[in-house]
């Protein structure tokens, strides 16, 4: 079995360990500063190398997903840079579940690796997630991948993005977001 660098090892302990499941769904801006201090030079430094590179074992894919999908999302709210690792942490997931990494963990960190199909835009992506969670026992987390991959099916893209990425959002998008449809 390979080593998990250290790195990696910083990713999880702090993301399964320092936080709890509430933190992880939430807006917090202590923790996005925490998490802008301690892994933005891993995120910057790390994203150019290919998904392939982070495949020596389970904890390494997914320490890297939890990096580009997730800590993405936290380190850069209302900035591009946001989504800009989503294709990245997309193939990670990928390369991670054709090896089985995914099914070597339990439910709470399983679902990280499944997060960037929720997180994308393309269809067959939401259909894959879809897919992917209803291995699960619970309902919750299905019932989040329908929610997006309704929006997506209904839009073709999340419309809650469009302006942080420069896109016109149209009236009908205006009122679903008005009418609460956070995604």
């Amino acid at each position: 079995m390979n080593t998990v660098p250290a790195w990696a090892r910083d990713i999880l302990a702090f993301w399964f360990a320092e936080l709890t499941p509430k933190d992880w769904y939430r807006k917090d801006d202590a923790v996005d500063a925490a998490m802008r201090e301690r892994f933005l030079g891993d995120w910057e430094g790390r994203q150019g190398e290919p998904a392939d590179s982070f495949m020596d074992n389970g904890d390494t894919a997914l320490a890297a997903v939890v990096l580009f999908d997730q800590f993405s999302r936290n380190m850069f709210r209302d900035d591009p840079r946001a989504f800009s690792c989503d294709p990245l942490a997309r193939a990670i997931a990928n390369a991670a579940i054709a090896r089985g990494f995914d099914s070597e963990y339990e439910e709470s960190h399983r679902q990280f690796f499944y997060m960037p199909f929720m997180h994308s835009e393309d269809l067959a992506d939401q259909d894959r997630c879809l897919a992917l969670f209803e291995t699960f026992s619970g309902e919750g987390s299905l019932g989040y991948a329908r929610a997006h991959r309704a929006v997506i099916a209904r839009f073709g893209r999340f419309p809650h993005r469009n302006a942080v990425l420069g896109r016109e959002t149209t009236d009908e998008e205006k009122a679903a977001i008005e009418s609460g449809a956070i995604w």
